[in-house]
């Protein structure tokens, strides 16, 4: 762990601890127990983080970008290489169930929802300011 819990690292010393005077038969019940109590941490702190980030979306504020990294190339990219592999067995499906006319068809489609998403990236929501030069790398 990155950040260390003080009340997590309580809880292995009790389990480690425990182990020792119950001996190793309880072993099993003792990991069980500490795991759920791990488990327990990182749900309380991933939903934390999420509803920390819904608070910022709410507030129109964008969260911290690392810096060099550019998201929306990324996404373009991740929907692009998405499509292209799907396009295979639609383009078959297309040509078995409608020939050369569904294929084009199946291909308009898969350009179309490329050309929506990368256009949908450059939009700015009503409302929202213009990103300035350096928000989004």
């Amino acid at each position: 762990m990155a950040t260390h819990d003080p009340e997590l690292k309580k809880e292995l010393d009790a389990t480690l601890q425990t182990r020792k005077e119950l001996g190793p038969e309880y072993e099993s019940e003792l990991v069980e127990s500490f795991l759920e109590k791990l488990n327990a941490n990182v749900d309380r702190r991933v939903r934390r983080q999420v509803a920390e980030q819904q608070m910022q979306v709410a507030r129109g504020t964008l969260p911290p970008r690392r810096p060099g990294v550019n998201h929306e190339f990324w996404q373009r990219f991740a929907v692009a290489v998405v499509s292209l592999v799907l396009a295979i067995p639609l383009s078959a499906i297309a040509v078995a169930n409608a020939g050369l006319i569904g294929l084009a068809l199946c291909w308009v489609g898969i350009v179309g929802v490329n050309a929506v998403h990368s256009l949908g990236l450059r939009t700015v929501l009503p409302g929202k300011s213009e990103r300035r030069e350096g928000d989004w790398d």
